[in-house]
């Protein structure tokens, strides 16, 4: 327990920071999943419009500090290579 001031005040703001954390990580991981599941059913347009989504939300995180630049970066390199993926097989197929 805290005895000063202060630390009352810090544990103050840390409670308000990781629910703050908690949703944007749990946002930005629930787009991921639909994502990943849109790529997974072969859906072009679905994953397309999920990615623009999932970068929003992943820049939006890294932003506040929730995760560092090189993770969204990394994120978003990868997600952007599975949607292009998915749409270089769409075009070989049709």
């Amino acid at each position: 327990m805290a005895h000063h001031l202060s630390a009352e005040k810090r544990t103050r703001q840390s409670v308000k920071r990781s629910e703050r954390n908690r949703h944007i990580k749990t946002t930005m991981r629930g787009h991921i999943k639909r994502l990943r599941e849109s790529i997974e059913k072969g859906d072009l347009a679905e994953s397309a419009k999920m990615l623009q989504i999932c970068v929003k939300q992943i820049d939006r995180a890294v932003s506040k500090g929730v995760y560092h630049r090189k993770t969204g970066s990394r994120y978003i390199s990868r997600l952007s290579a599975r949607v292009a993926a998915l749409q270089t097989l769409a075009n070989t197929a049709g």
